[in-house]
């Protein structure tokens, strides 16, 4: 596992674009306001691309690279076209799958399993319909919370760029793979849940 996911605290930065298909982001230490990682779509096909101008947007698949900002890859998200419920695969940095995502049917607020590379239940995502809160449970235990973070009402009004923090808590030991699967999940949020 990459050092930059050892971190607690990550600030991820959606890039501003009134016009764009593709979901990129840049995640930055908040402690020193380095990047740290990168997160594109750079395989995004012609069509896909279009249906992301239209209602049929969370029906899209996707593949989402996470790199650090020298080009190494760290993970990737991937998903094929979605019609019902969104199934997602989570693989590492040499493309093996550590993980999936697995979408609850009725769920308020929006809600997903994160399941290991044995597909067994590693966490659950849990949102609130009332806001954009998420926390990654299991049990009692808490594991995670990733939070919008407003960049000023005119911003936010006129572009799509969405700002998050995500705080891991410093229990999960730092080659943990509910790590890698939590910044992943964090960046198919929008795409899963939210759209």
């Amino acid at each position: 596992m990459h050092a930059a996911l050892r971190n607690n605290l990550f600030f991820i930065k959606e890039h501003v674009g009134i016009f764009k298909a593709a979901n990129n982001y840049d995640i930055f230490d908040p402690n020193s306001q380095q990047k740290i990682l990168e997160c594109r779509e750079p395989n995004l096909g012609f069509f896909s691309k279009l249906l992301r101008f239209t209602d049929y947007k969370r029906f899209t698949p996707f593949d989402v690279v996470v790199s650090t900002p020298e080009g190494q890859k760290v993970l990737s998200v991937k998903r094929g076209v979605s019609i019902f419920l969104s199934k997602v695969q989570v693989l590492d940095g040499n493309d093996q799958v550590v993980g999936s995502f697995k979408q609850k049917l009725f769920s308020i607020g929006g809600k997903f399993d994160v399941l290991d590379a044995q597909e067994r239940v590693a966490c659950t995502l849990k949102g609130k319909w009332t806001s954009w809160d998420f926390r990654f449970v299991q049990g009692s235990t808490e594991f995670a919370a990733v939070s919008k973070k407003w960049a000023g009402l005119g911003k936010e009004l006129f572009t799509t760029a969405d700002n998050y923090m995500l705080s891991i808590d410093p229990g999960v030991p730092a080659n943990d793979a509910r790590r890698l699967l939590i910044v992943a999940a964090v960046m198919c949020i929008d795409m899963v849940l939210k759209e």
